[in-house]
């Protein structure tokens, strides 16, 4: 009789385990679904409107047929410190 019982405990407990093991598996995804989709709402939409409302462009995306290099040239002599204050 107690044989029985023990392998039914057991049993129940390994069941248990992997039923709660696919249930905070299945949680997790929810739930980092849900916080990464407000993540981006709020960090790169609101981002992205007020970057058009003050014309900022972060990367320069229009093609020029005409020009030989897209290369920038670095301005990197040394400024005065207010101009560091105010670089983006």
């Amino acid at each position: 009789m107690g044989n029985i019982f023990n392998g039914f405990i057991s049993s129940f407990f390994s069941g248990f385990k992997e039923g709660m093991h696919l249930f905070s598996s299945r949680i997790a995804i929810l739930v980092n679904s849900l916080f990464l989709f407000f993540v981006y709402i709020f960090g790169v939409g609101f981002s992205s409107i007020f970057a058009k409302i003050t014309g900022k462009k972060f990367l320069i995306i229009t093609l020029d047929k005409h020009a030989k290099t897209y290369w920038e040239e670095l301005d990197l002599k040394k400024k005065q410190m207010k101009e560091y204050y105010q670089q983006f």
